[in-house]
């Protein structure tokens, strides 16, 4: 081959493989815990993994105290997770959780409340006491708290048109509801208004929907994943809650508890309560290993 054959070759051989690695699928990065995720089209993003205060009823957070919630809440914020959760029925939490998160800017974090849809209350007021207690200008998700009859959807619709206004306003940014029971699950898929929906998810049914909403038996598993998978393909943005039964179940099932609500139920997010940074870095590990 002669000197200049022999540099034509290379060249063409440099060139084929430059356009062969062009057309090689580049590696994935691996999705994790603290991932910015869209709910489905409700046009709010969050970390799949959020920061809960409910623990039975906001008691296990409470407890802690200000300081040490305060601690709690920028180790998580360290850590990665950027979505926090709460509700008018825990208490103390909207003020504890404002005074927590003070001084970080608001964009660098998503803020979901939940609103209890009393017979005689007043939505618009009710959205900016917590505004106020929680110091923030608007939360990004705003939920029908705890719906829980087959008839929600019109008893609550009052609740549901108060949203809809704080929406107008930009004082929220999507809506949704929290179910509990089979009776109200059922309602969510094919509800227009609907665009985050709250879903107790695990792999035992444990705390999970019923016939009967208060039961402290086993929920029907398949139904409830029935029912996610309906609401997901519709648009909506799902967060799992009660994964880890409630604190009830031991690190194995918690484990397994997180592939489940991601491998199997396919949910967006989910909320886990917690009480020391232990129980954050383990969530976290668990939700990475389950996205693995």
């Amino acid at each position: 081959m002669t000197l200049t054959s022999r540099r034509n070759f290379l060249k063409t051989g440099i060139a084929a493989g430059a356009l062969a690695s062009a057309h090689l699928p580049l590696f994935a990065q691996p999705m994790t815990a603290t991932d910015m995720v869209p709910l489905g089209n409700s046009g709010v993003k969050v970390t799949r993994l959020a920061f809960g205060t409910g623990s039975f009823g906001g008691q296990v957070q409470r407890d802690l105290g200000q300081e040490q919630f305060t601690k709690l809440v920028r180790y998580a914020y360290d850590r990665g997770i950027r979505f926090f959760e709460t509700a008018e029925s825990y208490g103390e939490m909207h003020k504890m959780l404002g005074i927590a998160l003070q001084g970080i800017p608001r964009e660098n974090y998503q803020l979901m409340s939940k609103i209890t849809t009393h017979a005689n209350g007043n939505p618009q007021a009710k959205i900016d006491e917590l505004r106020t207690l929680a110091k923030t200008e608007y939360f990004d998700v705003m939920l029908l708290h705890w719906q829980h009859t087959g008839n929600w959807p019109a008893e609550s619709s009052r609740y549901a048109d108060g949203i809809a206004e704080a929406q107008q306003k930009k004082i929220v940014i999507g809506r949704g509801a929290s179910v509990h029971g089979l009776p109200a699950l059922r309602q969510m898929p094919s509800d227009p208004w609907l665009q985050v929906a709250m879903i107790r998810v695990n792999h035992k049914g444990t705390r999970m929907d019923a016939e009967d909403y208060n039961t402290e038996g086993l929920g029907n598993v398949g139904e409830v994943v029935k029912h996610v998978h309906q609401v997901r393909k519709e648009g909506m943005g799902v967060i799992s809650m009660k994964l880890v039964g409630e604190g009830v179940f031991n690190h194995e099932d918690r484990q397994l508890a997180m592939k489940f609500a991601f491998r199997n139920a396919g949910v967006d997010a989910v909320t886990v309560g917690y009480k020391s940074p232990a129980e954050v870095d383990e969530a976290i590990q668990n939700l990475n290993q389950a996205l693995a």
